[in-house]
């Protein structure tokens, strides 16, 4: 799969891109000219609302140290309270490198698929509400279009209030 640009997809792209089709997906990694770092910045260069943008957010749970993978609307700001609520532990920030150990990406590009690590993974409800959506794949220019059902079979992740 190449980039818009014709280029060969950099590698953190080429992961996303081998697992999607790997499990099955026939859906196709993008790189876009402008960064898609954070949501709103993904919301530009594709030229979509900011809520079909999929931020992939990592914590990590207390006390167990496991890392969760929160799916959330890019117009949403995690509630950890409520987060506490479904996992049973509270949340806290992790550091890049936590991040990067976790899921085998770096901040600004991280998947919701393709991880180095199982991550318990929940999906913000109010992504239900549009049938496509847009996720990160691997690089902060790379992104993946879906509906939001396809996002749930692929991570089995919980859709939950997380705002």
């Amino acid at each position: 799969m190449n980039s818009p640009t014709g280029a060969e997809l950099p590698r953190g792209a080429r992961v996303v891109q081998d697992w999607l089709a790997e499990h099955g997906y026939e859906l196709d990694v993008v790189e876009l000219p402008d960064s898609t770092r954070t949501a709103a910045d993904a919301a530009e260069a594709i030229g979509c609302e900011i809520g079909q943008i999929v931020k992939s957010l990592v914590f990590r749970a207390q006390p167990t140290g496991r890392p969760v993978l929160i799916l959330a609307s890019g117009a949403n700001r995690v509630d950890e309270s409520l987060i506490r609520s479904q996992l049973g532990e509270k949340i806290s920030k992790p550091d890049a490198a936590f991040v990067r150990e976790a899921t085998g990406f770096t901040i600004g590009g991280i998947p919701p698929v393709g991880h180095t690590a199982d991550l318990a993974t929940l999906i913000d409800q109010d992504l239900m509400q549009y049938s496509e959506i847009w996720a990160a794949a691997g690089t902060p220019f790379a992104v993946f279009r879906l509906s939001p059902e396809l996002l749930v079979e692929m991570t089995g992740g919980p859709v939950v209030r997380i705002a």
